[in-house]
């Protein structure tokens, strides 16, 4: 039975996931997931995090006989960024181009959106007082169960700690 597998040896997720993701995206949005998962690094330390590749928009052919014509690279940038990627464009477009390994990108379009993390950092609950402690600890005691009566007291906890 083992003969008749091509390959025994296991296989991360993302591979497989990159097979299945990139040719849809390449016939979506004209990219590739390989842009995407890079572009940190394509995009350098100072834009990485306020920047994000959303599409390639190629020009349309008439025919084969037309010239090549260079595609258009639309990066999403969150606000107070914009000007900053606007003056490193042409750094980035020719950082780009090395990663596809040809000068298939001609101009950047930003467009202005939030990137990033929506959801903002929860906040971690304050200190309980002695008499906050004894209290959950009084409420919580009548509970046989251990496991139970730990995980209501955390919660106790955590409700009592989270207001200020």
């Amino acid at each position: 039975m083992a003969a008749n597998r091509k390959n025994s040896n296991p296989v991360p997720v993302g591979d497989v996931a990159s097979g299945i993701l990139d040719p849809v995206l390449r016939r979506r949005a004209g990219i590739s997931v390989g842009l995407v998962q890079n572009w940190d690094e394509i995009a350098g330390p100072q834009l990485a995090g306020v920047t994000r590749p959303e599409k390639v928009v190629w020009p349309r052919r008439g025919s084969e006989d037309e010239p090549f014509e260079p595609a258009t690279l639309v990066v999403s940038c969150s606000g107070a960024s914009a000007l900053h990627l606007q003056h490193q464009s042409a750094e980035v477009i020719g950082r780009v181009n090395a990663y596809l390994g040809f000068a298939a990108i001609g101009r950047l379009r930003i467009v202005q959106k939030p990137v990033g993390d929506p959801k903002p950092k929860p906040v971690p609950p304050r200190s309980l007082s002695q008499d906050e402690t004894r209290r959950i600890a009084g409420t919580t005691a009548g509970i046989e169960d251990e496991d139970l009566r730990t995980a209501l007291q955390l919660l106790g906890r955590n409700v009592v700690g989270s207001k200020r």
